[in-house]
């Protein structure tokens, strides 16, 4: 039998190799981002950044901060998947693209907002500090350097992104009646400041540049006063219109009507152009008295601005039909506050206006019998206005879907286009010239014709003549603007108190 024991030089090697392996398992990689910051700050304790301190560190203060956070669950993600290594330092501190950043979230006055939304002080002292000798002369300073740096400039980054490209604030979730589809931050649009290979480029590439935009950064860069306001309260003016031209809520369509409520105008865009304009009326607002002042707005710190029940909603929907010599189906809360108080003062006020009255669907055909003083008599009743000279909505109203139930359409009111405020509707829009806007949404052809002879018959007949293509209509509040025809800027009173719901709301974001 053959002698099989080993060399004793390689029993004492065997012996020697589990602690050799414990060795290698116990000696920690260098952090490449310290070596790098090595070279780039001439710190050269950066060189000593052990990755794994760093990944658990960098957790442990991300955890610690995901409460003041913006948006923890995303940054959480980021960084989870990165195993929580610092990704805009090693990125963008050597060429400078950091540095630019911070330039950028500085000036963000030029916008109408505050650099202390998106920790402007905190970036300016972390990137100070990141090149200080005299701030990094342990090692535990210089992981906090670069932990502090790299999280700070995680939320002023993706915080000053998601501001340029949707809007400081969601006008969805502060205003009660704003129905317009906006876009807003996903993880999508969150990752592509971390994706991106020159941050400086990226954070041009989502500045707001329409002419709209850029002409109110001149007005707010020349400290004008509008018009009954002070420079203060203009200068607030156009900080709520800037964040509102932020929301992208129109899509650029070839043709699409645009209502500005507060400037009482409804216009037809195409092509970027106005191409009809007009007079509009609007549903009477909170602001009565048409104060001009932009005050704090508190209400008791609800979380959405409640409308008064009048006020024309903000909306985009597609006009799909018109309804000449409309029915008026009159709602419930004008039934009750005003048809029924009406027909108890006048007993011909039904029959004289043409208001026809239903019982569970049943026409009433003597309508004298009725105790209209009775306290529910306008819910127990449901009334219908019939086409004729008489009728509310004129001899046209222009439908599209909506879920306030309204309308644009004509009016036999004609006096009410030549006030200066026009907030006088229920929330419909009124409109000064409907024929003409029929011509600019359907063009010349038999059915504009059948719709121009439908208006002008003595013996008006209701009638749907639906457009050969939808038209989208906006429904909008804006309160300074450039005016599409002379170029010109513009200021419009504040008649529903948006202006300053909406500057408390950015003030507390």
């Amino acid at each position: 039998m053959k002698n099989t024991q080993l060399p004793k030089h390689l029993i004492s090697l065997l012996m020697l190799l589990p602690l050799l392996l414990l060795f290698e398992a116990c000696r920690k990689p260098k952090s490449e981002t310290g070596a790098e910051l090595a070279k780039v700050t001439g710190i050269k304790l950066y060189k000593d950044l052990d990755a794994e301190v760093l990944s658990d560190k960098l957790k442990a203060v991300l955890n610690k901060r995901a409460k003041s956070m913006s948006n923890p669950k995303f940054t959480q993600q980021i960084y989870e998947q990165a195993d929580y290594q610092p990704l805009l330092i090693a990125k963008f501190l050597s060429d400078s693209g950091l540095v630019k950043a911070a330039k950028k979230i500085n000036a963000v006055k030029e916008h109408g907002l505050s650099p202390e939304k998106f920790q402007a002080a905190k970036l300016n002292a972390a990137l100070a500090k990141i090149y200080s000798k005299k701030e990094v002369n342990t090692l535990d300073q210089a992981y906090d350097a670069v932990i502090d740096l790299e999280l700070i400039a995680s939320g002023a980054i993706t915080d000053y992104a998601a501001a340029m490209q949707y809007g400081v604030v969601s006008p969805r979730k502060i205003f009660a009646q704003f129905y317009t589809k906006v876009l807003r931050p996903d993880s999508l649009s969150f990752i592509k400041p971390y994706q991106t290979r020159n941050i400086s480029a990226f954070l041009d590439s989502i500045q707001p540049s329409s002419e709209a935009y850029k002409m109110l950064q001149t007005a707010l860069s020349q400290n004008i006063a509008a018009p009954g306001h002070s420079t203060e309260e203009t200068r607030r003016i156009i900080v709520v219109n800037m964040e509102r031209l932020r929301w992208h809520t129109a899509q650029q369509e070839d043709k699409y009507v645009w209502v500005n409520i507060p400037a009482f105008e409804l216009q037809v865009i195409e092509k970027q152009k106005p191409v009809l304009s007009m007079k509009v009326c609007v549903g009477e607002g909170r602001n009565t008295g048409q104060a001009t002042s932009l005050i704090e707005y508190d209400e008791n710190d609800l979380k959405k601005d409640r409308a008064f029940n009048r006020e024309t909603p903000q909306l985009k929907s597609m006009i799909h039909s018109v309804q000449v010599n409309p029915v008026w189906n009159i709602p419930e809360s004008i039934a009750s506050n005003e048809i029924v108080k009406y027909a108890t003062q006048d007993r011909y006020y039904l029959s004289n206006k043409n208001i026809d009255v239903f019982y569970k669907g049943k026409k009433v055909e003597d309508t004298e019998t009725i105790d209209w003083s009775a306290p529910d008599a306008g819910k127990t009743y449901t009334f219908k206005q019939q086409p004729g000279a008489d009728n509310s909505l004129g001899k046209i109203k222009f439908l599209f879907n909506n879920q306030s139930s309204v309308y644009l359409h004509d009016t036999p009111a004609k006096a009410a286009f030549n006030l200066a405020v026009r907030a006088v509707s229920h929330g419909c829009v009124r409109l000064e010239k409907p024929l003409e806007l029929a011509r600019v949404l359907f063009g010349p052809g038999e059915k504009f014709d059948k719709i121009r002879e439908g208006m002008q018959s003595k013996n008006p007949k209701a009638e749907n003549i639906s457009l050969p293509k939808q038209v989208a209509v906006y429904l909008a509040y804006f309160t300074c603007w450039k005016d599409s025809g002379s170029g010109k800027l513009m200021f419009a009173n504040d008649i529903y108190g948006q202006d300053a719901v909406l500057y408390t709301h950015l003030n507390k974001a």
